[in-house]
């Protein structure tokens, strides 16, 4: 028999799965990071942040010690962008990635670099990073000087990083530690630089850790929601039915009818979704959180449709939001809290502890990630 759910209850049990009730195995950044499939670190204070944000005692400096200790990499994961991701699950984000192959498209290649020689940049990236840290300075030259082209130079140097994704998503390469004082971004192989590195699993496999991970966090959800959290919907569509329709038949997901609409949620999860009690905390959320990511700003159940202006924002950026009942309550930066009242009343104390949990928490220590 299919579980049926309403939407509150699909977000209450969410807001816990999110660790928003700030149990006190959120001390460790590692459990943050894995509970939510990945964090967005393309700022990597809102990285730091958005740890805290769900820490008993907030501490954005334990994620620079989890990275220092080689727990969680920073790399181009999820849409594009860069993440920290637990180390262990991170071989199946970056082949999942990968096995779009979006450096194919002609789009892609008429603008950056063609895949002939995408292959030759990963050849002398491999060479050159083979037990090394370099600069991304270091590392375009090695890649000049090995391939031959000096025209490359303009592409891999790029802040954007765009030509250096699909090294990552390759494996060839990860984002390295930064020497004290010097916040320069550095570039190394994970397979020399990181212990127990297994290399990348194939898609289906991948699909079977990656799936499950989203789906704990932000289920039940549709694969075309997946799919847009994960390469803003580029994966091929024959595979991406398959690995769903793969884990249906193993056991691994379930079919959850929520207001009418069938959904996917991990079949170990329906006991507790069954079991959903509301989640009235009121939270202070950083920018690029995954509370709004995870299931994307065009989901109108999380952000109300004529405020996503408010929430996306140019450039890419996410918004700091406050978060009450599973939804985006409003936005805020500082100590200036802009509520949407469509949203109906948010309890004023709730807000107020945020506001000096917040200010007692001021990132602690230096450095990068």
């Amino acid at each position: 028999m299919t579980l049926s759910m309403s939407w509150d209850d699909v977000l209450a049990w969410r807001c816990r799965r999110q660790l928003l009730h700030r149990p006190a195995e959120a001390a460790d950044p590692g459990v943050v990071v894995r509970a939510l499939a990945g964090v967005q670190a393309q700022v990597a204070s809102c990285a730091e942040q958005a740890v805290a944000a769900r820490q008993a005692i907030a501490d954005p400096a334990s994620v620079r010690a989890a990275v220092r200790d080689k727990r969680l990499v920073k790399t181009w994961a999820a849409r594009g962008t860069l993440h920290l991701l637990d180390v262990e699950q991170a071989p199946a984000h970056l082949a999942l990635l990968a096995a779009a192959r979006t450096w194919e498209k002609g789009s892609w290649q008429k603008t950056y670099v063609t895949a002939g020689q995408l292959e030759k940049i990963a050849e002398a990236a491999h060479e050159a990073l083979d037990g090394a840290v370099l600069t991304r300075e270091q590392l375009t030259a090695a890649i000049v000087e090995h391939v031959g082209d000096m025209s490359l130079a303009e592409h891999l140097g790029s802040g954007w990083g765009v030509v250096l994704k699909p090294l990552a998503w390759q494996g060839v390469l990860v984002y390295g530690p930064s020497a004290d004082g010097d916040n320069r971004i550095t570039f190394t192989r994970p397979d020399t630089f990181l212990p127990g590195w297994t290399g990348l699993p194939e898609p289906a496999d991948a699909a079977g850790v990656v799936i499950p991970a989203y789906l704990a966090a932000y289920g039940p959800a549709s694969a075309a929601t997946f799919d847009q959290w994960l390469c803003r919907g580029a994966s091929k569509k024959a595979a991406l039915r398959g690995w769903f329709t793969r884990l249906l038949a193993d056991g691994v997901l379930a079919e959850v009818d929520v207001e009418g609409e069938r959904l996917f949620a991990r079949a170990g999860d329906l006991e507790s979704l069954a079991a959903a009690e509301p989640f009235s905390d009121v939270r202070l959320l950083p920018a690029f959180d995954q509370f709004v990511l995870g299931p994307g700003t065009a989901d109108e159940r999380i952000v109300p449709k004529d405020r996503r202006a408010a929430v996306s924002r140019a450039a890419g950026w996410i918004s700091p939001v406050v978060a009450y009942r599973g939804r985006v309550a409003g936005v805020w930066d500082g100590e200036d809290v802009t509520l949407f009242q469509e949203r109906g009343p948010v309890p004023a104390a709730g807000i107020a502890a945020e506001l000096s949990r917040l200010s007692a928490a001021r990132p602690r220590g230096t450095g990068a990630i």
